[in-house]
């Protein structure tokens, strides 16, 4: 007899289509019940957002209001901050004025203003109809349901500004830096449940306008209203490495080697990020202790970045989330937990809890919340070389450079030890180590112990890298 599926093929579509359904509500509801730790830390918090004019002018820009909208429903506290560099050289290039820059920062002259106030007030006027329109896409209905309390933004003189002046002999004119910030008068719109909007522009005390840069306008007013988060909404994806891995979280010190890095770069958004790192480093040492840089491309990074665990940005902070130290006995379960699905696929060679707590103190690991997240090992195998094993992170933040940042200090271990080179032994995983730095050896560059444990049947490749 035919089972019901057989007989009519819809029926089984139907089903497939209700456990899909299902597993999808299930993973919903799990990571709703994982991000409660978060909403309940982020309420009545300050968050101090920066939107350049490329974020503006990005295709992304609705879902980047529809997920700010929701931050605001779940207590945060807003203050935007957006810019119009892109939108503003336009405007100039069709008024046929001159674009005027040095050293950087852009020449203000008096017929510029008017053109960069008008397409600045614009700009502004575009993000108030957004978000009084509250949609969470270009066709979706409005976030706030019927008889909720209306989402209101706050758009004032919040800023006053100075001249830049002259400088090397160029008069900058009209372009300014902050002189001051109205904390209190922003916190009172706060208060109120307003969205606070600030624009790059500043006026000075005899009423003159000023033409500022919106990173430096988000770092002060950060840094006066003493915000709990600092955010730039840029292209990229936050800070990657060398090898284009995503940097999850840096040190102001490890902030401050990539700002240089980008800095340095002739490619314009790299030059832009650079600048952002250079004002989150400059809101952590006043004493704003988060700063983010997430990319505004991806949509919902910046709710993934505040939300789960393992983020979709780059975190610049004195105390890091995650912590790399030495590890325990206490780990082995742990570890060995992150390691069984390597081993099961042949990646790793098979330790047993036995071996592995005898060779405990060989471990480094990565810890974030609680949770082991990544690990690896150096073995010592003469005076001068060492093996780097057993590196393995955790399929959710494989993308995190947390590998990189073991090796990197694994291979410093070695150093401190005066071991002059470092090996490894790897079937599936040779262009990684090539791209950090290793060359390919031959099992004569082994010590005679360590050649007789080669595995034949594995084929193994090895290599080396000098520390």
């Amino acid at each position: 007899m035919s089972t019901p599926t057989e007989s009519f093929p819809e029926a089984e579509i139907i089903q497939n289509t209700e456990s899909n359904a299902t597993k999808g509500a299930g993973a919903l509801v799990e990571w709703f019940r994982a991000s409660t730790q978060y909403i309940n830390a982020h309420r009545g918090k300050t968050f101090v957002v920066a939107l350049s004019g490329e974020a503006l002018a990005s295709e992304h820009l609705r879902n980047l209001v529809s997920d700010l909208t929701l931050l605001h429903s779940l207590g945060v506290k807003l203050v935007l901050v957006h810019g119009a560099r892109p939108q503003i050289d336009a405007a100039l290039t069709a008024a046929k004025l001159q674009l005027e820059f040095h050293k950087g920062m852009r020449v203000t002259d008096p017929d510029s203003l008017a053109v960069i106030a008008s397409v600045v007030g614009a700009e502004s006027i575009r993000l108030e109809a957004l978000f009084s329109a509250g949609t969470t896409s270009s066709t979706s209905a409005p976030l706030a349901v019927a008889g909720s309390e209306a989402l209101t933004l706050s758009r004032g003189n919040f800023i006053t500004a100075m001249p830049i002046g002259v400088h090397n002999g160029i008069d900058f004119h009209h372009t300014g830096r902050v002189r001051r910030v109205k904390a209190a008068a922003i916190a009172k719109r706060l208060e109120e449940r307003t969205i606070v909007l600030q624009s790059n522009l500043g006026y000075s005390l005899t009423g003159e306008i000023f033409n500022l840069t919106a990173e430096e306008v988000a770092t002060e007013l950060a840094i006066a209203i003493k915000a709990d988060k600092l955010i730039f909404l840029v292209p990229q994806e936050g800070v990657c490495d060398e090898q284009g891995e995503l940097i999850t979280s840096l040190n102001p010190a490890s902030a401050a080697l990539a700002a240089e890095r980008f800095s340095a770069s002739d490619i314009d958004i790299d030059k832009s990020l650079g600048g952002a790192l250079k004002a989150c480093i400059k809101a952590n040492a006043a004493g704003v202790n988060r700063a983010h840089l997430i990319g505004y491309r991806s949509n919902g990074a910046l709710i993934r970045e505040l939300f789960t665990r393992e983020g979709a940005g780059s975190l610049i902070s004195d105390d890091s989330l995650d912590t790399l130290r030495q590890a325990t006995i206490d780990d082995v379960s742990a570890i060995l937990s992150l390691i069984r699905p390597l081993e099961a696929d042949g990646t790793l060679v098979e330790r047993s809890r036995e071996r592995l707590e005898t060779e405990i103190e060989n471990f480094k690991v990565i810890e974030l919340e609680g949770a082991i997240i990544a690990c690896a090992a150096l073995y010592r195998t003469s005076e001068s070389l060492a093996e780097i094993a057993c590196i393995a992170t955790h399929p959710n933040y494989r993308r995190g450079g947390l590998g990189a940042r073991l090796l990197q200090s694994l291979s410093a271990e070695a150093k401190r030890l005066g071991i002059e080179k470092v090996f490894v032994l790897t079937t599936v995983t040779a262009h990684w180590f090539i791209d950090h730095g290793f060359a390919q050896g031959t099992l004569d560059d082994l010590p005679e112990q360590r050649q007789a444990l080669y595995n034949l049947q594995r084929k193994s490749k090895i290599f080396l890298k000098s520390v």
